[in-house]
């Protein structure tokens, strides 16, 4: 029961870094060490990233958007290509296709998910003939996994890559037609996965992104990419000079991270479960308290994501409700210092998408649930007390 005096001294944010004393530890012995850059603690997090997701290769990189990038480049994304994602999305899940100078198709949302809507999907890919589409950049919006095998079948009828944006979700899962668990970003069904490190997310290295695969060849080319298209591999010179001798074979680009932020990366790693289980946990008291809560509607879990004992798969980067007074619930919130944020703005509203020819009402149901969808407080260090204290207030305005 919330403590009726209670009233929160700082702001509580949607979203919130967590620094232990490990941490602190862990970038300091890197400071004291040989290496700022370039050194083995780029290679010890991309061995321990990969584990934890269940891929073969990891490459990690400056931050997410360079991994969309680095993603899109290795994928052949040019001028020539037309390349399908989700307008409720941070906008680089979209901009990294214009990077390349390709060309964004949106398609609508599932209301009920807000995930990408595979049937919308297929109607785009219908009305164009083979080989129109290059690919798809399926989200893995608030943490809640896409059913990756069915975007698989899709991808590959109409021979199709697919990059998986799962920003929000390491940890998460799906269950697959066999019953098998699939991480997010593991690469048994998407070509690429990407994700970030942003202090907001459940790792946080301050800015730092990664990039998940299972193709040998994929890897390679993302290793040479981020770093200027160089490479110093004896068997892949086309001269050899001695020791000294590298070549810069294509355009590439400086997307390195620093060992120190690969450092806190690998220490907060260490816990990445308990900070999952905790998200969980505070998702399942919101669940609770707005199970019955006239005027709030709660995002769904995709079907996929939930197990035979209704455990989620679910990673919770965000808990996202609907109100209709959306606008109102954000200021009184503010009010009482709670700092809720909204997720996203329809990519395709943004005036440089509207000035490639997207219009308002081109995607109703992104743009309905952008009118409505607000995201709550969701972090591990989250209190009981500050939980309680902001469902009592979501719960207080919806009812005036």
């Amino acid at each position: 029961m919330m403590n009726a005096a209670f009233s929160p001294q700082k702001p509580i944010p949607y979203g919130r870094q967590h620094i232990t004393q490990d941490d602190i530890d862990a970038v300091i012995e890197t400071l004291q060490s040989d290496f700022l850059t370039q050194g083995p603690k780029v290679a010890a997090f991309e061995q321990a990233f990969a584990n934890y997701v269940g891929a073969k290769y990891a490459v990690a990189v400056s931050n997410g958007t360079a991994a969309l990038h680095l993603g899109a480049l290795a994928l052949d994304v040019n001028e020539t290509s037309r390349v399908i994602t989700t307008p409720i999305t941070f906008v680089a899940s979209a901009n990294c296709v214009r990077y390349c100078g390709g060309t964004v198709e949106f398609a609508d949302i599932n209301p009920a998910t807000a995930l990408l809507d595979i049937d919308k999907v297929r109607q785009l890919l219908e009305r164009k003939p083979q080989g129109y589409y290059s690919g798809i950049i399926p989200v893995d919006f608030a943490g809640n996994p896409v059913n990756l095998e069915e975007f698989r079948k899709l991808a590959d009828e109409y021979n199709l890559w697919i990059m998986e944006d799962a920003a929000h979700a390491p940890g998460g899962y799906f269950y697959d037609s066999q019953g098998n668990k699939q991480l997010c970003g593991n690469g048994v069904f998407a070509d690429l996965a990407i994700f970030s490190f942003h202090p907001v997310k459940h790792i946080a290295t301050s800015e730092g992104g990664m990039i998940t695969t299972n193709n040998e060849e994929l890897y390679q080319k993302l290793l040479k990419l981020r770093t200027h298209g160089i490479t110093r591999e004896p068997e892949l010179l086309e001269e050899n000079h001695g020791g000294w001798y590298m070549e810069m074979q294509e355009l590439g680009y400086n997307y390195r991270i620093p060992d120190m932020l690969c450092a806190l990366g690998l220490s907060q790693l260490q816990r990445a479960d308990a900070g999952l289980a905790r998200r969980r946990g505070i998702a399942k008291i919101y669940d609770k308290a707005f199970a019955e809560a006239e005027g709030i509607e709660v995002l769904q879990t995709n079907p996929a994501a939930l197990g035979p004992d209704k455990e989620t798969g679910h990673a919770y980067h965000l808990y996202v409700i609907k109100v209709q007074d959306r606008i109102g619930l954000y200021d009184f919130l503010r009010q009482h210092n709670i700092f809720a944020q909204v997720h996203y703005i329809p990519a395709h509203t943004m005036p440089y998408y509207r000035n490639l020819g997207y219009n308002q009402g081109d995607f109703p149901e992104a743009e309905n649930y952008y009118s409505q969808c607000l995201s709550l407080p969701m972090f591990p260090s989250l209190t009981q007390e500050e939980q309680e204290f902001v469902i009592a207030k979501v719960k207080e305005f919806v009812s005036r």
